[in-house]
């Protein structure tokens, strides 16, 4: 026994946001500042790792316990306050792909 398989029999693997139900602009946004939140941060890691940790409280177990939450602080916030136009970015793709629009990688149409 053979089984055929057509377009409208067919499992979507990852029907993504196109095929969820309408998320609230209030959620989408939130996506987007977390996102870019987690971007900052991957970009602050580098520049806090090389800072001189010399002196009489720097240094130590301790601080590179600490660091990489400050850092993550430090990358919220940002985000809070507008961030660098990473979240906008993501939360006009999410817009879009919750609407089944194609991904744009151009930057606004």
């Amino acid at each position: 026994m053979t089984m055929t398989t057509t377009a409208a029999t067919a499992p979507s693997l990852s029907p993504g946001l196109a095929g969820a139900p309408a998320a609230s602009q209030r959620t989408l946004r939130r996506l987007a500042a977390e996102f870019e939140a987690q971007a900052v941060a991957a970009m602050f890691q580098p520049v806090f790792a090389a800072l001189p940790t010399d002196g009489p409280f720097g240094g130590g177990h301790a601080e590179a316990q600490w660091r990489p939450l400050l850092v993550e602080a430090i990358a919220r916030d940002m985000a809070r306050a507008g961030g660098i136009g990473i979240g906008d970015a993501v939360h006009r793709e999410l817009l879009r792909a919750q609407e089944g629009a194609p991904f744009n990688a151009g930057g606004p149409a």
